[in-house]
């Protein structure tokens, strides 16, 4: 076996456990007791194509913010904020920041968000602009922050990419997102849902190589009500 090549996945495995660690750290710190609380409590997931759905049959039913709504139950409020093809990059070609979801998402007033956007940002004529997006990523979560509702925020890492397609970038998802968004992280003290782990090998839920099937997007609501709701 070519030694770069055992060297580089033995790095990526390790970065993947210490994702995982601080993952596990963030959740203790962080979750959800419905008895704390004498309304619905409103989850926002915010997200792009794959938070939407796109690509699953039957979308309306299957995309995971609504199967996290079945498994949580009538006690809680799930909305699906996600735009396809949405960046997290204000200077993205399809800002999340410009478009309507953001404002719904933002008028819902949840108490709890869920951010997952970065896949479209590894496309060139949006990395391009790589330096930016940590700061619109603070910038989205310190907008969230100052809702009225106060609201619990998680960060997810994007989902693996089996094969380069419309310009999104495996390379980059975890060369260049992924590291970003735990740094951005630790920073803030905000938990992590390794959405990468979860859904990497599994090559047979990604019908176009890009977005997760049904069978995914439960994988996905299974990991979020894991790492928001207290034990």
């Amino acid at each position: 076996m070519n030694k770069s090549f055992l060297l580089k996945n033995i790095v990526f495995s390790l970065f993947l456990i210490l994702s995982s660690c601080s993952s596990i750290v963030g959740k203790k710190s962080q979750v959800i007791n419905p008895e704390d609380y004498n309304e619905k409590i409103r989850i926002a997931c915010v997200g792009d194509s794959i938070t939407y759905g796109a690509g699953i049959k039957d979308r309306q039913n299957f995309n995971y913010p609504l199967v996290l709504g079945k498994s949580l139950g009538k006690k809680f409020d799930v909305r699906n904020f996600g735009v396809s093809g949405a960046t997290m990059l204000k200077n993205g070609d399809y800002s999340y920041w410009e478009r309507p979801a953001f404002k719904q998402a933002t008028d819902f007033n949840p108490h709890v968000v869920v951010i997952k956007l970065g896949t479209n940002d590894t496309k060139p004529q949006n990395w391009k602009y790589s330096e930016e997006y940590v700061l619109d990523y603070e910038a989205m979560i310190d907008h969230f922050s100052s809702l009225p509702a106060k609201p619990k925020i998680w960060l997810c890492s994007p989902a693996p990419v089996y094969q380069t397609r419309w310009g999104i970038s495996e390379e980059i998802v975890v060369g260049g997102v992924i590291p970003k968004v735990r740094d951005l992280a630790t920073r803030k003290g905000l938990p992590i849902i390794d959405i990468y782990s979860v859904l990497s090998n599994k090559p047979e839920m990604f019908p176009d190589k890009i977005h997760p099937n049904a069978s995914g997007a439960k994988e996905m609501a299974d990991a979020v009500m894991s790492a928001i709701l207290i034990k």
